[in-house]
């Protein structure tokens, strides 16, 4: 059995969580630097979680919930209602969003937004304001079962706010990572790295793979996923790659809202002693050829 996130989100793993989990070898704890809605988490047992992300708001929420429960999941519910349902209080809702410095409301209204808003987006502009538009949905669901599943894993977790170079510096022997960055863009108008206000560049997507390499070679598993380009191709070389078709739901034109040709790569010492051999054979060859 599969386990939504209570978060709608732009390339969510719910969908492909299955190949995930084949993939991730056993360890004691999952770390993840892009925790994103949680799906890995949601649908893996290991016995401890370290799940971080630069979105400040997004691990406010999740410690909030973590905190207080049933309690905070009541006072999401008072957002839900159909009053609410209007381009009107939803602008004002969201200004509020990016006003209030009260962290329990503004946890319970990043709920609301991402329900009410625009295709689920979670989408921020140069200022750091959230700034998808209203969703105009007819009646938006109230997530109340996969927060209260949620709830139900989050004692296993530690949440926090950190950048993803950070987070992959804590992790040790034993450990497994899953790393689920925001994916290169397949065109210059598909674009979805504003998950928070940082953003994440092509340096950032080079430094993830580096790090994911020494990281394996110290005997830590990492997997990282990511759109299917030569760019992508290219910076995870030393690693097992694996390419699977996704079923994109959330994209600003319905049109474009087909498959997408998607990578997972596996970073592990295995891996790293085969790409060596290869690199040698090929070596070898190139000498004799010479």
């Amino acid at each position: 059995m599969r386990y939504r996130p209570f978060l709608k989100w732009a390339g969510n793993k719910f969908q492909i969580v299955e190949k995930i989990k084949a993939i991730l070898p056993p360890g004691k704890r999952l770390i993840e630097p892009f925790v994103g809605s949680g799906a890995v988490f949601l649908n893996t047992h290991y016995a401890e979680n370290y799940l971080t992300d630069n979105n400040r708001d997004l691990i406010s929420l999740y410690q909030v919930l973590q905190t207080e429960g049933q309690a905070f999941i009541e006072f999401c519910r008072l957002l839900f209602v159909p009053e609410n349902n209007c381009a009107q209080a939803y602008y004002q809702l969201r200004t509020e969003f990016n006003s209030t410095r009260d962290q329990r409301l503004k946890a319970a209204l990043f709920v609301y937004l991402n329900r009410h808003g625009y295709n689920g987006l979670c989408r921020y502009n140069s200022r750091g304001g959230f700034n998808t538009p209203f969703g105009r949905y007819k009646k938006p669901y109230f997530p109340e079962k996969e927060m209260l599943f949620f709830l139900d894993k989050a004692p296993k977790a530690v949440f926090a706010v950190g950048d993803f170079r950070e987070t992959l510096k804590k992790a040790r022997k034993g450990d497994v990572v899953y790393c689920d960055p925001p994916y290169v863009p397949l065109s210059a108008t598909a674009n979805f790295t504003s998950y928070s206000a940082q953003g994440f560049g092509k340096e950032e997507q080079k430094d993830l793979a580096i790090l994911a390499y020494k990281l394996a070679a110290t005997g830590i598993t990492v997997l990282v996923s990511n759109h299917a380009t030569d760019f992508t191709l290219k910076a995870y070389k030393t690693a097992r790659i694996e390419l699977l078709n996704v079923q994109r739901f959330i994209s600003c034109s319905g049109a474009n809202r087909g498959k997408a040709r998607e990578v997972l790569a596996l970073f592990s010492g295995a891996q790293l002693v085969k790409a060596s051999a290869v690199h040698s054979q090929n070596g070898d060859d190139d000498n004799q050829n010479g």
